[in-house]
């Protein structure tokens, strides 16, 4: 008998939650509960709050076939690298989310234009981050809104998403397997299961293996979540690195249950993303078509 272990990758309310569309911000709702729930998300992906009620519904539908559950979780603080009040210029400004990406340049030399906040990170960021990410050429340091604050409910996972997988907990009487990432101020994460750059003075910064491991033994690894084309793209390149091409071959993406940040570049990542590992022997189906057996 198979075994079958999904993962649901970053299915949080920030990245999930698009709101009502008339949504006014200069006009709250005066109840804070039905003012956060017309609210969108602090950072969501078009097409996210439809993904996770397919995403729950496969689960539902499926709890006698998936096997093993993991979940990864964005966990930031308010404080940190990639987000603007990490950050001044001479005047005192911050950095604009999405519109400011900061290079080693801005923040090194007599005209820089970017210089830490707190002056115990200047060293980090000019000496060994931002020179370590261009090294690396995989994710400039793009200032963010702030989302996914640990204990916040745009933190939590998207509801429907929480219920599925609660009834599959109390159901089969099993437990999620849950990965918190980017705790660390000093680094951004990306992938799930590993740091951009890492940390030395933080261990949970290298590649998460033992995460990792527990992947190795299925038969089917099923994967789902947001965004395709950041942090389920770069957490699913990681896992394969680690495991092997073999492990490609093993590998179901629920194409409907996962959306790329509508941007060109974006939607070019992603679309190359999965013509490269379609092409190496990944599966894809949608959620409707992962439980028609059922």
């Amino acid at each position: 008998m198979s075994k079958i272990h999904l993962l649901v990758i970053d299915a949080q309310w920030d990245f999930c939650h698009e709101g009502d569309p008339n949504y006014d911000p200069a006009n709250p709702n005066p109840d804070p509960m039905i003012d956060f729930v017309k609210r969108p998300g602090a950072l969501p992906v078009q097409g996210a709050q439809e993904d996770c009620i397919r995403a729950a519904e496969m689960i539902r539908k499926g709890i006698k076939k998936i096997d093993d559950i993991s979940v990864t979780m964005d966990s930031h603080r308010p404080l940190h690298i990639a987000h603007a009040d990490f950050w001044r210029d001479d005047q005192g400004n911050m950095p604009t989310p999405f519109a400011d990406i900061i290079t080693t340049a801005d923040i090194t030399g007599k005209n820089r234009k970017w210089h830490t906040y707190n002056p115990a990170f200047q060293e980090w960021a000019e000496k060994v981050y931002c020179p370590g990410l261009e090294k690396r050429g995989r994710n400039a340091l793009c200032i963010w809104p702030k989302h996914c604050i640990w204990g916040t409910q745009g933190w939590a996972l998207y509801p429907c998403v929480q219920e599925a997988i609660q009834e599959w907990c109390e159901k089969e009487q099993a437990i999620v397997n849950v990965c918190f990432k980017g705790q660390n101020v000093r680094t951004e994460w990306y992938s799930a299961v590993a740091a951009e750059i890492e940390d030395p003075k933080d261990p949970q910064t290298a590649l998460n293996t033992d995460f990792v491991e527990t992947f190795r033994d299925a038969d089917l690894f099923v994967f789902l979540g947001q965004a395709l084309s950041h942090c389920m793209l770069w957490t699913f390149m990681d896992i394969v690195d680690y495991l092997g091409e073999k492990f490609v071959k093993k590998c179901l993406l629920i194409e409907d249950a996962t959306s790329p940040v509508p941007l060109p570049p974006c939607v070019q990542a992603s679309d190359e993303f999965l013509r490269k590992y379609k092409s190496m022997g990944m599966q894809t189906c949608t959620a409707a078509e992962f439980v028609s057996d059922v």
